[in-house]
């Protein structure tokens, strides 16, 4: 007999046509209150069985464009598709994507398992099939022993679960969660993200996962799309977005940097005191460099390394690592990241190599 979770991976191949490689297409998708343009003609594709990310501030679009998806709002225009099927204009009910909210919207009057079962009830599945299907997500998630507890008697990190599970048991082909996270303590949420992430590499759905949590973004996806006043500012794998930034917006969004801002003449870069040879045209540039990138002197510098002299503004003590700025010549602030307990002079020279300065794009100021 078929699992619940062979179940999820068969419908998502049968389904999936040849004409359109992707599970899910976003065209050109824009949507206005109003005056208020929230999102410009956003285009991304979902991959099949991908965890994707929409990371970005409030007020960036990310909720809207994630309820655009899910039927619950109506763009002004552009278009999406499920393989090749068109979704808009179709109601919410017909579209194979279930929502977990931010607010897990559990019934509390019923049980846990009244609560799973709730969407095939309302669909009038047969008895036997949605006291399999509910038995299965229950087990998924690790639910079983809480069953028939009602929703305030257990915890908020088990009521994420019961969310998921009501949503996997209807077997989307995409599950979207809108901040899902975000009610937990530190500590369990860190749990969750590792969970929900085995999760869903053991189901092979797709989620589309909306968050502004940077270091979350990083940990689970597979890819993040990271929106800024409605439209996208790269999208990329984690290691992708943090090495290879494509503007100044996402490298000081993700993570710490450093923006060197320079003037390349005849091959050379010259950011204030500091200079290397370079590749790039004739004309101002912009760099981002990682704080890690940066390490006091120690000895004979690297083979194409970047040395500067400078002395130590501030130590910032983040357990393993530490933060230090750095004033150097020239009047330019630095910040390298160092181990703890390292030991620095008031007065040193730093060095970084110049491959490590990656080339970024200056991001316009949006309204």
């Amino acid at each position: 007999m078929a699992t619940f979770k062979d179940s999820l991976r068969t419908q998502t191949a049968d389904s999936q046509g040849p004409a359109n490689p992707h599970l899910l297409s976003i065209r050109n998708v824009a949507k206005s209150f109003g005056r208020n343009q929230v999102l410009r003609n956003v285009s991304l594709d979902v991959a099949e069985g991908e965890f994707l990310t929409i990371l970005g501030e409030s007020g960036s679009g990310k909720t809207t464009l994630l309820r655009i998806i899910a039927g619950f709002e109506t763009a002004n225009s552009g278009e999406l598709w499920m393989g090749s099927e068109r979704l808009d204009g179709q109601p919410p009910y017909r579209r194979r994507v279930n929502t977990v909210f931010q607010h897990y919207a559990l019934f509390p009057h019923l049980t846990v398992e009244q609560n799973v079962a709730y969407g095939l009830r309302v669909a009038k599945r047969p008895e036997a099939e949605t006291r399999q299907r509910v038995a299965e997500a229950l087990a998924m998630v690790k639910m079983t022993a809480q069953a028939s507890a009602k929703p305030s008697r257990i915890s908020g990190g088990q009521q994420q679960r019961v969310a998921l599970a009501r949503a996997l048991v209807n077997r989307p082909r995409l599950l979207l969660l809108d901040e899902p996270l975000s009610a937990l303590d530190a500590n369990l949420r860190r749990q969750m993200q590792v969970e929900l992430k085995s999760l869903q590499r053991e189901v092979g759905t797709a989620f589309v996962f909306v968050t502004h949590d940077q270091e979350e973004a990083m940990v689970m996806s597979d890819r993040i799309a990271l929106l800024r006043s409605g439209e996208l500012e790269q999208v990329a794998t984690p290691r992708e977005i943090y090495s290879r930034p494509a503007t100044s917006y996402v490298a000081q969004f993700i993570g710490h940097t450093n923006l060197l801002k320079g003037e390349v003449q005849a091959g050379t870069v010259r950011c204030g005191a500091i200079s290397w040879r370079t590749e790039l045209p004739d004309g101002p540039a912009l760099f981002s460099l990682r704080p890690e990138h940066i390490r006091p002197v120690q000895g004979a510098s690297s083979p194409g390394a970047v040395r500067v002299r400078g002395h130590l503004l501030h130590q910032a003590f983040q357990g393993s690592t530490e933060l230090i700025r750095v004033a150097a010549d020239g009047g330019m602030v630095l910040t390298m990241r160092v181990a703890s307990g390292s030991s620095l002079a008031d007065h040193l020279e730093i060095e970084f190599s110049a491959a490590d300065a990656v080339a970024v794009r200056e991001s316009p100021e949006r309204i």
